[in-house]
């Protein structure tokens, strides 16, 4: 497994300095050579390490320690992190097609990698120093740690802006108070990229972006969530209460913190699209293997015109799915605009990843709604794919914004 991913990373290395005109995916009948040998390396791991235990993992709520560490060794959890800081130095397609194979095998591990690799790493790895870059990447790139993101709090839900957190500069330390929600990877990571509010006459513009080493004195975790699916990873609070870190912990420049979370969340979510085709995936493969077997009225319910229907109505809607994400990723990648196309399958989550976990439960009947089956397990994963990182509501908004952009000019 660790040999093949040496081989894609040797691959890939006369593409970096190759013209910027990566992609031709639509041009031809296959992915190029690396992605296919990623996406194959990829599935492979998740069919021997995540599809047999992801159960398990969900119902005692447990951290794939194990097996986040692999995939730190594969170099899953730095994607698009460049080599010489430790990471695979591959693209963001690349990177989408690996989230979905992982997810498709166990979505808890799934957000994992997507949090440590978009939502941590992404905005270290574009807003860092060099400095700054040894000390928050490199270490986050093998598996040994993991990071999180810190932007929503309790009160604000989608307002990103009105962050309440507020950091007060103290001689050479900043001092951070208040508290962060729904934190994906808190109880298992040891770094976090926070928010808070430095100038508060300024609004959104006065909000600063920090690193903060986690433990550190003065931050504590709340309570795990119990959730309805993804109940692998840890979800909790942040409580910042005198919280002093170095002053060099910033990053970028003070006042950036908005600007920085808001390309953050646009490039993650192609991650969190990613994880959703994989969880669709999941459960298409669920419904086609019950439907063979099973039999009704002398032969197997494939045969069955209704059941067809809804095979193809799941197939149809994961390709339209794919498609869509995959574009949006080889857009970021030859470093076109790319916000309205990634919006598109966030937008259509309840056609394109909810409806294929709906029909699988339909298709296995009593089956699909007990644990004995995956399907219900994919059907409660799938659901936070249209909240987490915007809402379905909001990528509605986002869509029409860059629309009438195109149109106004």
């Amino acid at each position: 497994m660790l040999r093949s991913i040496t081989a894609l990373s040797r691959a890939w290395r006369p593409l970096r300095s190759a013209p910027r005109c990566l992609h031709t995916v639509y041009q031809s009948v296959d992915l190029p050579d690396v992605h296919r040998m990623l996406r194959d390396t990829c599935r492979e791991f998740a069919e021997k390490e995540l599809q047999p235990i992801a159960s398990q993992l969900d119902r005692e709520h447990r951290y794939p320690s194990e097996q986040v560490q692999k995939m730190g060794q594969m170099g899953l959890l730095s994607v698009e992190v460049p080599e010489d800081l430790g990471g695979a130095g591959l693209d963001c397609l690349a990177y989408a097609i690996a989230l979905e194979e992982i997810s498709r095998g166990c979505a808890s591990t799934g957000v994992i990698m997507s949090v440590n690799n978009s939502l941590y790493l992404g905005p270290v790895l574009k807003n860092a120093s060099e400095e700054q870059k040894k000390k928050w990447i490199t270490p986050f790139c093998s598996g040994d740690k993991i990071g999180c993101f810190a932007l929503s709090e309790p009160g604000n839900g989608s307002d990103a802006g009105a962050a309440s957190t507020v950091a007060r500069l103290d001689g050479d330390e900043w001092v951070l108070n208040g508290t962060k929600s729904w934190i994906t990877n808190a109880w298992d990571a040891s770094a976090v990229v926070v928010f808070a509010t430095t100038d508060k006459s300024m609004k959104h513009k006065g909000i600063s972006a920090f690193l903060v080493e986690m433990p550190t004195p003065g931050l504590s975790l709340g309570k795990k969530e119990d959730k309805l699916g993804i109940r692998a990873s840890s979800t909790a609070n942040l409580i910042f209460e005198d919280c002093r870190i170095p002053r060099e912990n910033i990053l970028g420049q003070s006042g950036m913190g908005f600007k920085i979370a808001m390309q953050t969340l646009d490039s993650g979510r192609i991650g969190i699209a990613s994880q959703a085709l994989g969880i669709a995936q999941a459960a298409l493969d669920c419904a086609v293997d019950y439907a063979e077997k099973r039999i009704a009225f002398g032969a197997p319910i494939t045969k069955l015109q209704a059941i067809q229907f809804k095979l193809a109505d799941m197939a149809l809607a994961l390709e339209s799915a794919r498609l869509l994400t995959w574009r949006a990723a080889m857009l970021k990648d030859n470093k076109k605009p790319f916000t309205k196309v990634r919006g598109y399958p966030s937008r259509f989550l309840t056609h394109c990843y909810i409806l294929p976990c709906n029909n699988a439960i339909q298709i296995l009947g009593g089956m699909g709604y007990v644990t004995e089956m995956p399907a219900e397990r994919h059907y409660r994963d799938a659901r936070i794919t249209e909240i987490y990182e915007g809402t379905s509501e909001i990528q509605r908004l986002v869509i029409a914004n860059q629309l009438l952009k195109e149109y106004q000019h």
